[in-house]
């Protein structure tokens, strides 16, 4: 029963990364496919491939799913705790996807933990969801916001006296570095989270005991990612790279530029899973806003913004109604 749980919980846990990968691939992408410095099936195929290399440059976001978020659940009790939590993030997954809406797959995976565990009558690290969770959430798109602002017109005033239309070939250019640099950031961010998931469903089977994350796991879950990314989100890629502004090719590599700074310094500084939609979102708003205020349609942001704030409360009562249905058909 116990291998049967564990099989089960790993095979979710990788679902969620496939449907972690369509829902942000946008995220990598979406700014460079719509200034066309990349075809669409180029930029899907690059972000695969940079996901794939990002997932094994580092394990500190790994540790903090692990370990930081709640209390290392035991048995049967555990497991149905994870997949509940898996469900919970899937769901809401899709359901963002279906209405091309550009929530965290973080947040939602975190939400779901919490709910669950508090179901399952698991303690949850609240110091580790504040200091980990809930502060980067709100400050990352605040960074994202005023960065891009910056960027964009640090790239203005440098570039004040180029021929404009040299300027955006030549941005072109650019903006495939950067999307190569963003999705390398999505690789390192996201393929972790789920990591740290195996990493807690092994610990709980007892077939593992320490926090080490084995290398079958990194290739797995970078795989996962990279086939999700490759199968695409475009509905999600509409609202990111034209429902919120029109780019050109200097605010997509500004956007680009700013968010994966940000997501870098969190990973190796902080070892914060922070969310790559709030961050490439909010960078794309500040990019947009050095143009004129009214340029950025700020209807469409406020609804992906409300969006933001109900993901952890929604993911968590579904995972908790799941762990309700597994304790009263198995447990």
């Amino acid at each position: 029963m116990d291998t049967a749980a564990l099989i089960v919980v790993i095979g979710v846990a990788f679902f969620f990364t496939y449907t972690n990968g369509f829902h942000d691939s946008a995220n990598a992408i979406a700014t460079s496919v719509s200034t066309r410095a990349l075809t669409p099936r180029a930029a899907l195929a690059m972000a695969a491939v940079m996901n794939l290399a990002g997932a094994f440059l580092g394990s500190g976001v790994a540790h903090t799913v692990s370990s930081g978020i709640i209390e290392t659940p035991t048995g049967s009790q555990g497991m149905a705790i994870l997949f509940a939590a898996l469900v919970g993030a899937i769901t809401w997954n899709l359901v963002t996807w279906y209405f091309g809406l550009p929530s965290s797959s973080s947040h939602a995976l975190f939400g779901g933990l919490v709910g669950a565990a508090l179901a399952g009558g698991t303690a949850v690290i609240w110091s580790g969801v504040v200091d980990k969770i809930i502060i980067p959430m709100v400050v990352s798109p605040v960074v994202g916001l005023v960065g891009g602002f910056l960027v964009m017109l640090g790239i203005l005033w440098i570039f004040r006296r180029a021929n404009p239309h040299r300027a955006k070939r030549n941005f072109r250019v650019a903006q495939t570095a950067s999307a190569a640099a963003m999705a390398l950031a999505h690789g390192l961010q996201d393929a972790q989270k789920t990591m740290g998931i195996v990493v807690m469903a092994l610990t709980i089977s007892g077939h593992q005991t320490t926090g080490d994350i084995p290398i079958w796991v990194k290739v797995s879950c970078a795989t996962m990612l990279s086939l999700g990314t490759y199968a695409g989100g475009w509905r999600i890629m509409r609202t990111l790279g034209r429902k919120i502004i029109e780019l050109d090719p200097p605010q997509g590599f500004a956007s680009e530029a700013t968010a994966s700074t940000v997501m870098y310094i969190t990973s190796f500084v902080y070892a914060a899973p922070i969310s790559t939609t709030h961050v490439i979102t909010s960078a794309i708003m500040g990019v947009g806003a050095t143009k004129r205020i009214r340029a950025v349609r700020w209807g469409v942001a406020k609804n992906i913004v409300l969006g933001w704030f109900i993901t952890m409360p929604a993911a968590a009562l579904v995972a908790a109604a799941m762990y309700g249905v597994v304790d009263l058909l198995f447990l």
